[in-house]
C-alpha cells in the first residue's frame, strides 16, 4: 500500500479492488492531523495572474525563517480556484478558516506572525462586508459563499488537484468501486434517467435519455463506442469548465469512466481548447496518477473492465463546441459542423455510436452514482435537477464562480450572491447562455434561473455564463458585440449564417451612427428569424437571440438610436459628445495630460474644455477624472 500523497511507481502498489481503495483511503486520513495549521492558497488561473504563485513562494520563506517548532510547521496547499475571482489572490488559514483577500508577498510575513505565531487575525487583509461594513473572518459566513450551494464544486478550493491522495481523501474513485462491484452498466444508465440530469453545455439534453439512445444505436451497429469530454468552453465571460478540469480533474475523469462502463465503451476522448494550459495539465497529472493507481487502464480495479483516453487540443475555434464539429477536429479534420441527419449517438466519432457531454456533467455523475438518484432529483426543481454553476461577471460586485440549485431567481443571484451593482443601482440586464444567449431585464428579476424559465424569456441556460449589465451599458452596442464575435467564428458554410449574421451587424452598424428608420427592427427582427430557420448548426441558430432579446425588452432604446439619434447609455460614439462641467472641474489637469488627441485645454487650477471637432470620444478623459467633471451629451 502506498505512503499517502506519494505516486505509485510499481504494479503491486496498483489497487485492486474497493476494499484497496478505502484501506488506502482511511490510511490517507490517518496520517494527516486535522488539526494541524494549513495555508491554502488560491491557485486558479485568476490568482495566478495576480500573483498567487509569488504568495506561496513567501510562504515557504517565511515559514523557513520563523522558528516554528517542526511538530506545528504550518502545511501549505496550493488548490483550484474558489470563486471569488474579484478578491485574489486568496488565502484561507486552516482549521479555523480564515479568509485573507488581495493578498500580496508583502503580506506574508506579517500573516506569519499574527496569525501562525500569536494566532491573531490579519484585520486589514479580513473580508467586510459591502453592505453593513462589518469584518468578515471566515470563508463560510461571506456572503458569497453562504449563500452557495456547492455540489460539483465542493472538493475545489480543498484539495490539491495534482495529489491523488487528496482526492481520494475526499472521497474520489469511490462511486467508480461501488458502480464496479455493485451495478451493472444497466443499473448506471438508469440511475442516469432517475436523476433527471440534463447537459451543462447549453442544449440541457437529459443525459440518462442519451446514454439510453447509445445504447439502443449499439444494439443496432455494434461496438466500438466512444465517450468524450466537452472542454471546449469558448462563450466569452465563461470559466466553469476550465475551473472544474482545473481544480478537480479526477471528478471529470472519474465521470468519464463511469460513463464508458456504462455504454461499454474502450476508449475516450478529452477535448479541451489549447487556451487553457493549467486545465490540460492537471488533467494530464490526474490520468497518469489514474493510470498508475489501477483506476484507468486495463482491468480496472480488477473488474474485468478496461478502459482508457486521451487528450485533444482544440485550437480555439468556438464553432468546436459544437458536436460535429468537434468530432471532424478529433479525427484530423477541419473543425466544421456537419448536417444532424442523424444523431451523434448513433453516428458520432467515425460514424460510430458516440456520447458527448461537458466537462460539469461529466463531475455530476459521480456524485449520482454514489448518493443516488433520488438525492440528486431533490435538488433544484422539477425538469431542471441539480445545481448549475455559473460565471457571474460584469457591473457585479462580486464577481466570481457561483453554485446554486437550478430554479432560484436571477435576483438571488445578482443582488444577494453578486452583492449588487457597484453603487446600489438596479442591474439593467443579465446576458445569460453566451454569445448566443439573451438579455433578461430587470423587470424580470425574479425568473427561475432553470432550462425552461429562461427559454421561456427568449434567452437559455448554455453553458453559464452571467454578464450583468447596468445603465451605462448600450443594448445595441452589445448585439454588435456579439453578432461581430459570432460573425468572426462562425465557420462559413452555410449561407444563412455567412451572410445573415454579417448584414444583422451592419444594420446594428447603422443604429450606433443613428442611421435608419423604424422599419428597420422590424427587418433586423424577420431576418434574424429566418437565420434562426436555415442555419447548419446550434451557432448560426441561436446567434439572433440577443439581438430579438433586446428588441423585445428594449426596443425605445433602439427607437431612441434611430429616431433622435441618441444613445441613451452614452456609449455609441457617434450619437455622443464630451463635455467638462466647468463647477466641477478642479483644473488637476489629469484629463489633459491622458487625452490622446490633445483636444483638452485649459490652465492649472483653471475649468477646462473639450475642443468637440478633435474629440476622439475614446472616454479616457471620464476614466481620468476624479470628481465626474466629464460628462457626456
Amino acid at each position: 500500500m502506498p505512503k499517502p500523497g506519494t505516486a505509485l511507481k510499481t504494479d503491486p502498489w496498483r489497487l485492486e479492488s474497493q476494499a484497496d481503495l478505502n484501506a488506502l483511503r482511511e490510511q490517507i486520513v490517518a496520517a494527516r492531523d486535522p488539526q494541524r495549521p494549513e495555508v491554502v492558497i488560491c491557485h486558479g488561473t485568476g490568482c495566478l495572474a495576480n500573483g498567487s504563485a509569488k504568495v506561496a513562494q513567501a510562504f515557504r520563506t517565511a515559514l523557513d525563517k520563523s522558528g516554528i517548532k517542526a511538530k506545528v510547521v504550518p502545511g501549505i496547499k496550493t488548490t483550484g480556484c474558489h470563486g471569488f475571482c474579484s478578491r485574489g489572490p486568496l488565502v484561507i488559514v486552516r482549521p479555523k478558516g480564515l479568509f485573507y483577500q488581495h493578498v500580496k508577498p508583502e503580506d506574508v510575513q506579517e500573516i506569519v506572525q499574527r496569525t501562525l505565531i500569536e494566532d491573531q487575525p490579519v484585520e486589514r487583509l479580513l473580508y467586510r462586508d459591502p453592505k453593513t461594513d462589518d469584518l468578515i473572518f471566515t470563508e463560510k459566513e461571506i456572503p458569497f459563499y453562504k449563500l452557495q450551494q456547492r455540489v460539483v464544486l465542493h472538493n475545489i478550493g480543498k484539495i490539491d488537484p495534482t495529489d491523488i491522495a487528496d482526492t481520494i481523501a475526499a472521497g474520489g474513485y469511490q462511486a467508480l468501486a461501488k458502480a464496479l462491484t455493485s451495478m451493472t452498466p444497466e443499473q448506471v444508465v438508469a440511475e442516469m434517467e432517475k436523476s433527471g440530469l440534463r447537459g451543462r453545455g447549453g442544449a440541457g439534453f437529459p443525459t440518462g435519455r442519451k446514454w439510453r439512445s447509445a445504447l439502443n444505436a449499439i444494439q443496432k451497429k455494434g461496438r466500438p463506442v466512444y465517450v468524450v469530454v466537452n472542454g471546449d468552453e469558448g462563450d466569452p465571460g465563461a470559466f466553469m469548465d476550465r475551473t472544474i478540469m482545473e481544480g478537480d480533474p479526477h471528478a471529470v475523469l472519474e465521470g468519464l469512466i463511469l460513463g464508458a462502463y456504462a455504454l461499454g465503451a474502450e476508449k475516450g476522448y478529452l477535448y479541451v481548447r489549447a487556451e487553457y494550459p493549467l486545465a490540460i495539465r492537471h488533467l494530464e497529472i490526474a490520468m497518469a496518477q489514474a493510470r498508475e493507481y489501477g483506476l484507468l487502464g486495463e482491468n480496472i480495479l480488477n473488474s474485468g473492465f478496461s478502459f482508457d483516453a486521451r487528450i485533444n487540443r482544440g485550437a480555439g475555434a468556438f464553432v468546436c463546441g459544437e458536436s460535429t464539429a468537434l468530432f471532424t477536429s478529433i479525427e484530423g479534420k477541419p473543425g466544421n459542423p456537419r448536417p444532424k441527419y442523424v444523431r451523434s449517438v448513433e453516428e458520432g466519432l467515425w460514424g460510430r455510436p458516440t456520447v458527448l457531454n461537458n466537462v460539469e456533467t461529466w463531475a455530476n455523475v459521480p456524485l449520482i452514482v454514489e448518493r443516488g438518484s433520488q438525492w440528486y432529483a431533490g435538488l433544484g426543481v422539477p425538469h431542471s435537477t441539480g445545481t448549475k454553476v455559473f460565471s457571474l461577471v460584469g457591473k457585479v460586485n462580486n464577481i466570481g464562480l457561483v453554485e446554486v440549485p437550478m430554479g432560484v431567481s436571477m435576483a438571488s443571484i445578482v443582488e444577494q450572491i453578486g452583492g449588487g451593482v457597484p453603487g446600489g443601482k438596479p442591474f439593467k440586464a443579465v446576458q445569460t447562455g453566451g454569445p448566443s444567449g439573451g438579455c433578461i431585464p430587470y423587470s424580470l428579476k425574479e425568473t427561475p434561473v432553470d432550462f425552461d424559465s429562461l427559454t421561456a424569456a427568449g434567452s437559455m441556460m448554455g453553458s453559464g455564463a452571467m454578464i450583468v449589465m447596468d445603465d451605462s451599458d448600450c443594448v445595441v452596442d452589445v448585439g454588435r458585440y456579439f453578432l461581430r464575435f459570432l460573425e468572426e467564428e462562425s465557420c462559413g458554410k452555410c449561407l444563412p449564417c455567412r451572410l445573415g449574421l454579417t448584414r444583422l451587424r451592419e444594420i446594428l452598424d447603422n443604429f450606433s451612427k443613428g442611421i435608419g428608420s423604424e422599419q428597420d427592427i422590424a427587418d433586423l427582427t424577420s431576418l434574424a428569424q429566418a437565420i434562426q430557420d436555415g442555419a447548419l448548426c446550434a451557432l448560426g441558430s441561436s446567434a439572433p437571440n440577443p439581438v430579438l432579446t433586446t428588441i423585445r425588452y428594449f426596443k425605445e432604446e433602439y427607437l431612441a438610436h434611430v429616431r433622435d439619434h441618441k444613445c441613451p447609455a452614452g456609449v455609441c460614439k457617434d450619437l455622443i459628445t464630451y463635455r467638462i462641467d466647468p463647477e466641477l472641474c478642479t483644473g488637476c489637469m489629469s484629463c489633459a495630460r491622458q487625452c490622446p488627441a490633445e483636444c483638452i485645454s485649459g490652465k492649472k487650477k483653471k475649468p477646462h474644455a473639450i475642443d468637440a471637432e478633435k474629440c476622439l470620444r475614446c472616454g479616457i478623459c471620464k476614466e481620468t477624472c476624479k470628481f465626474g467633471a466629464v460628462l457626456i451629451n
